[in-house]
């Protein structure tokens, strides 16, 4: 049995790009065999909207983005964009949205108390945020602290085992 996942998400946007440029190239290899002599459908327009008029870039791009199910994400995102409105000023000029995945929106905040701050409002962000995204689109909100320093690099370093904060016998 073979695993089946879909590709890593590209963040550069060259693979939207690539397919493109291959519903460009489709279009156009169909125009040159028209043009070549070879029977095709008639191409003439009717009175009605069909498929093959022009139409305006916001309605291609929501279609695309319905087709990719990026809705939820772009929503989500936009929203956050939008931080300081949602939390207040001094807790956005004290914290940061990190990630949303599986329905859980993780903050990042500059301290421990800024965290605390967050974690005593996340029940009324979490309403907030369904009220404007629909219901069941943020489950969970995860406040973190500052991160740690690292022990991998600097004078103190030690590149085999603990070195000299091993202290346990």
């Amino acid at each position: 049995m073979t695993d089946v996942s879909p590709p890593p998400h590209d963040d550069t946007g060259l693979d939207l790009a690539r397919t493109i440029a291959r519903s460009v190239g489709a279009q156009s290899r169909r125009r040159r065999r028209a043009a070549s002599g070879e029977p095709t459908v008639p191409q003439s327009s009717g009175a009605h909207p069909d498929d093959r008029d022009p139409k305006l870039l916001s309605e291609a791009v929501d279609r695309l983005i319905e087709a990719k199910g990026w809705a939820t994400d772009i929503n989500v995102h936009t929203l956050l964009a939008r931080w300081s409105g949602l939390v207040g000023g001094v807790n956005a000029a004290h914290s940061h949205p990190e990630s949303y995945a599986d329905k859980t929106l993780t903050i990042r905040a500059e301290s421990t108390v800024w965290a605390t701050s967050l974690r005593s409002i996340a029940p009324q962000l979490v309403a907030r945020l369904n009220d404007q995204l629909g219901q069941g689109t943020v489950t969970r909100v995860k406040v973190l602290g500052p991160e740690g320093p690292s022990w991998k690099k600097g004078r103190r370093s030690v590149r085999d085992g603990r070195g000299p904060r091993d202290t346990y016998g």
